[in-house]
């Protein structure tokens, strides 16, 4: 939101600089994004009145110009054809600065000496208009406060005559802080800020005519959805909006339109009450219905779109029941303001926030009123602001204000009172307030407080005005005392060195594990979002339920991710697109089912890790980079399970939904399917635009730290070598790796130190469907040196259990 200091200063006096106010801004928590001050970058720009315009002696296109500006006479060349006798424009002389740092000097222009330019608003950064030259006739009006002026005097600052002088702040309003979306609002809080009074004029607009009621007609039909609800005639005369508002209004980022439309802008920012101004001429039956949407329902808003409605759309409609504004958002075409406009219905509402956020959000469309509107306006300030619209009106659009405004406000917002103790606030802030210092702290908010008759002393009741709905809560109240006395005031505290609990859970602990020991195999952990595409869910092979958001983020990231997967397959492909496609990732984190049973009010929360390891990968420093395989996910799931330490994993062949159907496995854990361990299918990899390779895993991180342990208990190393062998099976490929790691293991007992597939071979040689494997065993004994005849004892058992078991022929 962007609030201009001179109109801050309307409200509140305050003199300190615009640093300085930024400043307090910050303090106050109205966060100042930038500090704009158009006129920076202008000086010397003076305003000169046309004497006269004379042909150039030596260029069709150039003419003459003789100037006043005040303090002296001059000539200057100019080429813009509206440059006329009279005419009142800027005038910078040799020595004036414009933007972009340009310094003026005089130069001669054909033979002729120019003493400086004459300015177009693009030479003054005011815009693009390069057309011509900039007319000031009619700049010299006052502020609204002052009246009307005259026209500019020649050898005025043009900074001072255009407003430039004035200071912007962009402010980046919070959602809990709906009066801060308005210039009151803001100066509110500056003037308690600075100690200052705040003066905001109540609106007498002079009423004349028939009453309202006879005129036109009010009926709110969804009174729970529009509160309160108060319409105005007034009979207006359409034109430009004066000079000092349309300049205010360019300030604070909206486009001048009218007059009429304008003042309902110009009370928007000020107030922060959006308005709607209807043309009556257009409106059917004289008058207006509020009701709620039929299904399927149309309407063109303002802006040309049609919009399909729903039934929990609210509409202001007129008489006859025909939609003329989606209530709260956007107005409609047929009855919008327009040049032969005269008479108008002025309508200043309050509607339910949380039905104008799901239509906003619903519909894609956002407006200055909706933003407001869903944050929660003031209903106790409806009737003053169309009050102070009502009487902007007179001022510049000779509005004639019917009297006796329609009201429909059946069950009036009730104030919140709020029990606020002395203590309580001292607890949290680290303070050592007195007790009569909180209610002067609060009164410059308009926070009524008294004292609490039923309770002890220090303790108040404390009565948040309409403008504040954020404000329901004892902590509510705290925060604004400790914005009030400045957070960087509060000392700083230690809290008292006591410690609760026994430090990590086993749970939190093993979790840790886990995580770490990813870490240390080189994998880099990923946070990704837990909203995901249904698309990408549906990509990673998952068919199951899942649970929609009510309020995404994104439309077409609805989905709370049943699997971790498909958020690393979207990073690894971002990866990739950026050049990036050799790359190890894990995450653990939770996954969303729908509930069980269905009855159940939240989704079924559960924890997984995934692991996608993509592209390139080398096994070994002296090793070259060679495409991923299944063995490297293989490996990554070996690190997790021998770092818990589990007694009882194994992989058993099965397909898994988004993995290749011959190169996936289950993971078992004390007899459990916990997960699947494979390589990523083709289609898979292509829906995510993946091109090489890529495997991973995706296990239920519950059920792994369930998992039995292993016999932790100290054993001796061994201080005798090892022997190593190398075995290599020519098999089905329905016999799963795993299968013979587990066979050799068996055959090898005590001795069988570690035992791993480190390779597969594929060859027609070798007969369809069937493929090599080759194993590698580390033997070791716990008391001796193995001998040669030992080692070809175990060898000649395996090979004879994998062929007799397996049907397997021992290769080369």
């Amino acid at each position: 939101m962007r609030v201009p200091l001179s109109w801050i200063r309307d409200f509140t006096p305050i003199e300190a600089e615009p640093a300085e106010v930024a400043r307090a801004l910050d303090h106050l928590g109205l966060e100042v994004e930038a500090v704009d001050e158009p006129g920076r970058e202008i000086g010397g720009v003076v305003v000169a009145r046309v004497v006269d315009v004379v042909p150039h002696p030596d260029a069709d296109k150039l003419r003459l110009v003789d100037v006043d500006y005040g303090v002296g006479s001059t000539r200057v060349v100019c080429g813009a054809p509206n440059v006329v006798p009279g005419m009142l424009a800027p005038y910078a002389p040799s020595g004036a600065r414009l933007p972009g740092g340009v310094t003026l000097e005089a130069r001669r222009i054909r033979g002729v000496t120019s003493d400086g330019m004459l300015c177009s608003a693009r030479e003054l950064a005011l815009g693009d208009d390069h057309a011509g030259i900039l007319d000031l006739r009619g700049h010299g009006e006052a502020s609204p406060a002052e009246g009307a002026g005259d026209d500019p005097e020649p050898g005025t600052d043009v900074v001072e005559v255009l407003g430039l002088d004035d200071t912007v702040f962009d402010l980046s309003i919070t959602p809990n802080r709906p009066d801060a979306m308005s210039v009151v609002g803001v100066a509110r809080d500056l003037a308690a800020h600075f100690g200052l009074p705040l003066d905001v004029p109540a609106a007498r607009p002079d009423p004349a005519g028939a009453p309202t009621a006879t005129t036109i007609s009010v009926v709110v039909e969804a009174p729970e959805r529009a509160p309160r609800f108060t319409a105005r005639r007034l009979d207006v005369s359409i034109g430009p909006a004066p000079r000092w508002m349309a300049r205010r209004l360019a300030l604070a980022g909206m486009r001048p339109i009218s007059n009429v439309v304008d003042v309902t802008n110009y009370v928007l920012l000020e107030r922060g009450q959006p308005l709607h101004a209807f043309d009556l001429a257009h409106l059917a039956g004289r008058g207006l219905v509020v009701r709620r949407a039929a299904p399927g329902e149309r309407i063109t808003t303002l802006d040309g779109v049609e919009r399909r409605l729903e039934a929990d759309d609210l509409l202001v409609c007129d008489a006859e029941r025909v939609p003329q504004a989606i209530a709260g958002i956007m107005g409609g075409a047929d009855a919008e303001v327009r040049d032969t406009t005269t008479e108008i219905l002025l309508e200043a509402a309050y509607f339910e926030p949380e039905g104008i956020s799901r239509t906003s959000k619903r519909l894609g469309l956002r407006s200055e009123s909706s933003a407001r509107f869903e944050r929660g306006v003031d209903p106790g300030g409806v009737l003053d602001a169309s009050g102070r619209a009502a009487q902007l009106m007179q001022e510049v659009a000779g509005a004639t204000v019917a009297p006796d405004p329609i009201d429909s406000y059946p069950a009036p917002v009730d104030r919140p009172r709020v029990t606020v103790r002395t203590d309580r606030v001292n607890a949290l802030l680290g303070t050592d307030l007195p007790a009569d210092r909180i209610p002067e702290l609060l009164a410059p908010l308009e926070i009524e407080v008294e004292p609490d008759a039923s309770g002890p002393p220090g303790r108040f009741v404390a009565r948040p005005p309409t403008f504040r709905p954020d404000l329901e809560r004892e902590i509510d109240i705290v925060e604004e005392v400790a914005r009030r006395i400045g957070l960087d005031s509060i000392p700083r505290t230690l809290p008292p060195a006591t410690r609760s609990g026994t430090g990590l859970s086993p749970r939190q602990r093993d979790r840790r594990t886990v995580v770490d020991a990813l870490v240390g195999a080189g994998l880099a952990e990923a946070v990704t979002i837990s909203l995901v595409s249904s698309e990408a869910v549906r990509a990673a092979g998952y068919a199951g339920g899942v649970v929609e958001a009510a309020n995404p983020l994104r439309a077409e990231e609805s989905v709370l991710r049943p699997l971790v997967g498909p958020g690393l397959l979207q990073a690894a492909a971002r990866n990739a697109a950026h050049g990036l496609p050799d790359l190890a990732l894990f995450e653990a984190g939770h996954v969303f089912r729908p509930p069980t049973p269905a009855t159940e009010p939240l989704p079924d929360e559960r924890d997984h890790v995934a692991v996608v390891v993509a592209g390139t990968r080398r096994r070994a420093p002296v090793e070259p980079d060679r495409p991923v395989d299944v063995y490297d996910a293989v490996d990554c799931l070996r690190v997790v399970t021998d770092a818990l330490g589990l007694a009882d994993v194994r992989l058993e062949p099965e397909g898994a939904p988004g993995f290749h159907s011959g190169r996936t496995a289950a993971v078992v854990v004390d007899g459990a399917v916990a997960g699947h361990v494979g390589e990523y299918a083709a289609a898979t990899l292509a829906a995510f635009e993946m091109t090489g390779p890529a495997v991973g895993f995706e296990l239920d991180l519950d059920a792994l730290l369930a998992g039995a342990r292993r016999d932790r208990s100290f054993r001796p190393l061994s201080r005798f070598p090892a022997s190593a062998i190398d075995l290599a099976f020519v098999l089905d490929d329905a016999v799963a790796a795993a299968a013979i790691v587990g066979a050799l293991t068996e055959v090898a007992g005590d001795l069988a130190e570690d035992v791993r597939c480190f390779d597969e071979f594929r060859s027609d040689a070798l007969g369809p469907g069937r493929r090599s494997l080759a194993f590698a065993l580390r033997l070791r004994a716990a008391d001796r040196t193995l001998t040669d005849a030992e080692v070809g004892d175990v060898r000649a058992a395996c090979i004879r259990e994998v062929e007799r078991r397996f049907g397997a022929e021992l290769r080369g």
